[in-house]
C-alpha cells in the first residue's frame, strides 16, 4: 500500500487531531502493552492544549494524508519524542516517514546521537531504524526503554 503523505511542520490547527491520534494509539496499539491505569495517566500528557504546548516548545511534524493528520513525531534537542501514527495505518511507512524527516531535522541542527525513550510496544519498530536500547527507565509501574542511534 503506498499512502500519499505530506510530513510538515505542526500548527495551532493540528493540536485536537494530534492528540486524537495519540490517543487512539495509545488505547488501541499501546493498551497491549500497558495497563489501562498507565494508559489514563499517559493520555492526559496529549490533550490539545498540551499539544499546543509542545508545538512551541519542541520541532513537532505530523503526517496528513489528503487533510486528515495520521501521525506525528517530535525531536526536542537530541530526543525524539511522541511518535504516534494512527492506529488504522500502523506499518505502512507513516512512522518510518516521520522519522527520516525528524532524523534529517536533527542532523541540520548538527546531531550527532539521537535518543528516544521508547515504549515497550515501539521497541522493535526504532531497533528495526537501527536504535539499540541503552537502558530501561521506570515512571512508577511505567517501563520505558532508553534507545540510541548515531546519526552519520
Amino acid at each position: 500500500m503506498t499512502l500519499e503523505l505530506n510530513i510538515r511542520r505542526a500548527t495551532d490547527g493540528d493540536a485536537e487531531a494530534v492528540s486524537r491520534v495519540i490517543v487512539a494509539a495509545l488505547r488501541q496499539t499501546n493498551a497491549k502493552h500497558y495497563t489501562p491505569d498507565i494508559i489514563a495517566r499517559v493520555e492526559q500528557n496529549f490533550s490539545p492544549s498540551a499539544m499546543l504546548q509542545f508545538f512551541k516548545k519542541r520541532y513537532v511534524l505530523v503526517a496528513a494524508a489528503t487533510d486528515r493528520i495520521v501521525g506525528t513525531a517530535s525531536l526536542d534537542g537530541t530526543t525524539v519524542r511522541s511518535v504516534f501514527v494512527d492506529p488504522q495505518l500502523q506499518g505502512v511507512g507513516v512512522g518510518r516517514r516521520l522519522m527520516a524527516a525528524i532524523e534529517e531535522a536533527a542532523q541540520a541542527n548538527g546531531v550527532t546521537l539521537l535518543t528516544v525513550p521508547s515504549s515497550v510496544t515501539a521497541e522493535p519498530f526504532y531497533s528495526r531504524l537501527g536504535f539499540r536500547s541503552v537502558r530501561d527507565s521506570f515512571y512508577g509501574d511505567e517501563r520505558t526503554i532508553i534507545m540510541e542511534r548515531f546519526l552519520t
